[in-house]
């Protein structure tokens, strides 16, 4: 029996597997189906949905994101796009910045040691940097790179936007201190109204970091990139946390942001 044809079968079968496509991305709508089916029911959560809030002054779920052991999704209970969405930036609207803060002790929980205040890290990307269109909060750790940084430049900041004197990942970062314990100030509304303005603010992402010390008192560091073609960035200011927290767990490598 001659082996030509087997082989000939066989080197188009591994050209068929090395030229098949990547797997499809998530579906856009992904994670508003995740909180129509696990969020919504009248039974309460349920599946990867953790936690449902209907008060008179916020309605969002918390859910357990996929990638990464430590990372939570704060996501409003109702449809909402993302930073771009203009209801966002109306009187009365939630502060979701500050339900994800208070969100951050699940990734304690997960990390079975404390978190430091400096570590715990929230990013909301652009809609150029992101795969889904329901606002979602990502809550974990800093990148240990980017906590070293911020340590370095801290005490040049104030509270107005300025731009850090390094790059963060390759990308120019306007930044700025916000005093407190708690995010009682709408981080939103502080790149929207001081630094991006309403009509732009769909061309940015924003982080809020935890500060141990600012003003005399606990408070935070916010940081915010706008998206920039020329050098690639597509404002995802996700990529300055590490869903592995390094930091913390001394993981080899940090892990990174899934489009």
């Amino acid at each position: 029996m001659s082996l030509r044809p087997f082989l000939l079968s066989s080197l188009l079968l591994l050209s068929a597997c090395a030229s098949a496509p990547p797997p499809p991305p998530a579906h856009s709508d992904a994670l508003w189906r995740l909180i129509e089916r696990d969020c919504r029911g009248v039974e309460g959560p349920r599946g990867d949905c953790l936690r449902v809030e209907t008060a008179a002054d916020r309605r969002d779920v918390l859910v357990k994101d996929a990638h990464g052991d430590y990372q939570f999704l704060l996501m409003p209970l109702d449809k909402v796009s993302g930073i771009e969405n203009r209801s966002l930036y109306q009187r009365g609207a939630p502060n979701y910045f500050a339900a994800a803060w208070q969100a951050r002790s699940l990734t304690e929980q997960a990390l079975r040691q404390p978190l430091p205040r400096n570590v715990a890290s929230l990013a909301l990307n652009s809609p150029h940097g992101r795969s889904q269109h329901q606002l979602h909060i990502h809550v974990d750790c800093l990148r240990a790179d980017v906590l070293q940084a911020l340590d370095t430049h801290a005490a040049a900041l104030g509270s107005r936007w300025v731009p850090l004197p390094v790059l963060l990942r390759g990308h120019q970062y306007q930044a700025r201190l916000l005093p407190g314990a708690e995010l009682t100030a709408n981080p939103l509304n502080l790149l929207a109204y001081d630094l991006a303005g309403v009509d732009d603010v769909g061309q940015w992402s924003l982080v809020v970091a935890g500060r141990d010390a600012v003003q005399g008192g606990p408070g935070f560091i916010l940081l915010a990139t706008r998206v920039d073609a020329g050098t690639g960035n597509e404002a995802s200011a996700e990529e300055l946390q590490d869903h592995a927290c390094s930091v913390l767990t001394g993981a080899d490598n940090a892990l990174e942001r899934v489009r």
